[in-house]
């Protein structure tokens, strides 16, 4: 799979493990940022990500800000952007499995390092199941998607 990793300031000290975690399993990765602690605003780095996202350059997303939640806010207003914070690996591999999230959210001040590197492999092995029942409550949610955009 190919794989955009994204982060403002907050996340960058968390960046680089993700990033070898990606390789280590052996996808490809795409490096939006940021490159060091200067503070920079988180939703510019997530509008590269959805875009990435959006143009089919990849296929999911890791964003990492402080809490995850401001990125995770983020994504979500963008559509075909399906993201979660996830700080258990439970949550980081049920959302691709159950609601087709492409996009985990981290929160490098919540988490550390071999945490990180177990979310970010529970999300890259976990695959949509395509269960009747799953299938039917994703397109109610891109419906929902779909009848809110406006010109």
């Amino acid at each position: 799979m190919r794989i955009a990793v994204a982060c403002d300031h907050a996340g960058y000290p968390l960046k680089k493990i993700v990033l070898d975690t990606i390789r280590e399993e052996g996808h490809e990765v795409l490096d939006l940022g940021t490159d060091g602690l200067d503070s920079v605003d988180y939703p510019d780095f997530v509008q590269l990500a959805g875009e990435a996202i959006q143009e089919k350059k990849v296929d999911r997303c890791v964003l990492i800000c402080g809490s995850g939640v401001g990125a995770c806010i983020a994504a979500n207003k963008m559509n075909g952007v399906y993201a979660a914070t996830c700080h258990d690996t439970y949550s980081a591999h049920q959302g691709v499995e159950d609601d087709a999230m492409n996009v985990i959210c981290l929160g490098a001040r919540i988490i550390g390092p071999e945490l990180a590197k177990e979310l970010v492999r529970s999300f890259l092995m976990a695959e949509f199941s395509n269960e009747v029942r799953h299938k039917r409550r994703v397109q109610k949610v891109r419906k929902m998607e779909q009848n809110n955009l406006y010109e």
